[in-house]
Formats: structure tokens, C-alpha cells, sequence
């Protein structure tokens, strides 16, 4: 098989699946090109490219579990260089993320270039419904660690998680970026039904269940979420196959930011003439996305100026 056609059969999608008849549950992501158009756009330093794209993978596997039509909305908030970290999942697998800097070593890794702040989950279900919001403090030196302590404290859910972005190079092509995570839980019967702050693992034999799942979740390599030729059916097999597992359909997924001039000129049209007056340069107002980094122009009056 041609390293293209394993390409098809094993990126940007979500693969759920089920560790042997436990109630261990979780997701497999595998992207490539939707994960470099975005970390492209922007541009960042390769440590906060690579904590967009961890955020991508971690909003998509908890996404992947809406049981509606919505979104799910990951947030990262501190007092470090990359004082905002947002990426989100629709219904659908359409996905967006991107970061908000200020002045620090952006040379760190992982949650250090939050520093010290919380992670925000939000889900959505769209008009006329209640959003769901879980807050916690981030803990932990990376983002998986932060998702961890994030479940263990907010929905007191037993979580395991691995994440791995990287760039990918081959002979006479620029490098591409790759990102791939697998994240398990323990969540008993369909949908994990059950009072807010029960414990889950009640007897002896679900904290062995759980306790070898994590341990094999944990072994999981970079090259195995990251390499074209190693599916996410292999990679299950590898971590499960004397317990057992089940990988259901996958969930392809893609990259749409859902930006348009008529949401902008929407906005716009809230502010005043003079705030609008102090938006003018060159003679029109500029705006630039902040996910998908689409520029608009609009004239001075806040109107679509039908240029470029």
C-alpha cells in the first residue's frame, strides 16, 4: 500500500472505540492536513504551534462524544506568553483553533507557556439551549495532563490521555504538520449515566480494569499518533489486544472556521461613527479573522467594500 493510500485510510478522522466488553471507552485522532492548514495560517513559534495543535486533538476527542447537534469549546486562559488557547469541535467534525500571545519566552513547552490559569470547557447546544461550563485550574506540566486533572475534578471521570504534534518532512516536499492523541475513560454503562460526583470505580476489579487501560494508554509513542503507516486500528491492537478491543465507524473530520463578511459587517454595525472612525486605514476598515486568518474590508461606514 502506497503511502498516500494509507493517508487516506487513517487521517483526519476520529476513531472511537471499546477496550474487550469493559466500560473503557475512548477515541483515536489522526490529522494531517487539517492540522497543518491551520497551524499554516498562523504561523506561530513551533511551541504553541504544537500546543494548538494538542488542543485541536483534545476538542476533537471530547467532541466526538456530543451525543447532538452542538459544539464543544476547549479553552486554555493564564498569565504566561500565550495568555488564550482555543479550539473547538461542531457537530459534523468541523474544526478551528488558534492562540493569543503577549510578550514571554515562547520557547517553553507545554502548559508553561500558559503559566498559571484554568482551563474552560464549554458545551454548546445551539439557540434557545442552556450551555453547559466546567471550570478547573490548569495542573500538570502538558496539555493532556491539564485534560486529566480537568475530568478527574470537573465530571470525576477516570481519564487517560497521550498527545503528539510534530512536522513531517518528505524529500522534495516542505514540511507538513502532523498531530494524532488517544484518550480513554472509564465511563460504565451507555453514556455513563450516573449521579454528578459518584464514584465511578466502585469495586476491585473496576480499578484493575482501569488501572491496566491507563497503563497501556500511557505507553503510547509519538511515532504511533504521528506515523501515516501506523493506522489507529494497529495502534489499538497494539495497546489492547489481549483485553480485546472494538474500533467503531470513523468520524472524518475538517477544518471550517465559519467566519463570513456578513457576521463582521453584523458586528460592526454595533459601533458608533466615531468608534468606527478610529477602525479606518488606508481609507477602510481592515479585519483579519483570528482562527482561519481571512482578511475582510469593509468602508468606513462599516459596509462590505467588495474588495479583495
Amino acid at each position: 500500500m502506497t503511502n498516500q493510500a494509507s493517508q487516506d485510510l487513517t487521517d483526519n478522522a476520529i476513531f472511537p472505540f471499546q477496550v474487550g466488553e469493559t466500560a473503557v471507552r475512548g477515541h483515536v485522532i489522526r490529522l494531517s492536513g487539517v492540522i497543518d492548514e491551520i497551524l499554516q495560517a498562523h504561523q506561530f513559534p513551533d511551541p504553541v504551534s504544537s500546543l494548538v495543535g494538542e488542543a485541536t486533538c483534545l476538542a476533537s476527542m471530547m467532541g466526538a462524544s456530543l451525543k447532538f447537534d452542538g459544539k464543544l469549546i476547549f479553552q486554555a486562559q493564564g498569565d504566561g506568553p500565550v495568555s488564550m488557547l482555543v479550539a473547538d469541535y461542531t457537530a459534523g467534525g468541523a474544526l478551528r483553533a488558534t492562540a493569543s500571545l503577549r510578550a514571554g519566552d515562547l520557547a517553553q513547552t507545554g502548559t508553561a507557556l500558559i503559566g498559571k490559569g484554568h482551563i474552560v470547557m464549554t458545551i454548546d447546544q445551539g439557540e434557545d439551549m442552556e450551555r453547559y461550563q466546567g471550570v478547573t485550574p490548569i495542573e500538570g506540566t502538558s496539555l493532556a495532563e491539564a485534560a486529566v486533572a480537568y475530568f478527574a475534578q470537573s465530571e470525576q471521570i477516570p481519564t487517560a490521555i497521550r498527545l503528539a504534534v510534530g512536522r513531517m518532512s518528505t524529500p522534495g516536499e516542505p514540511d507538513r504538520w502532523r498531530a494524532g492523541g488517544i484518550m480513554a475513560q472509564f465511563v460504565p454503562g451507555e453514556g455513563g449515566t450516573r449521579e454528578r460526583g459518584e464514584e465511578i470505580l466502585k469495586s476491585e476489579d473496576d480499578r484493575d480494569v482501569w488501572a491496566r487501560a491507563a497503563a497501556f494508554v500511557e505507553t503510547t509513542k509519538d511515532d504511533e499518533l504521528l506515523d501515516p503507516m501506523i493506522s489507529a486500528e494497529t495502534l489499538l491492537y497494539r495497546l489492547f489486544h489481549e483485553d480485546g478491543v472494538r474500533a467503531f465507524t470513523p468520524q472524518p473530520v475538517h477544518g471550517e472556521c465559519g467566519c463570513s463578511g456578513d457576521k463582521i459587517a453584523a458586528v460592526l454595525s454595533r459601533y458608533s461613527e466615531d468608534d468606527l472612525r478610529d477602525m479606518v486605514e488606508d481609507g477602510a476598515i481592515n479585519v483579519v479573522c483570528e482562527f482561519c486568518r481571512k482578511e475582510y474590508q469593509f468602508t468606513p461606514q462599516g459596509e462590505p467594500s467588495g474588495a479583495p
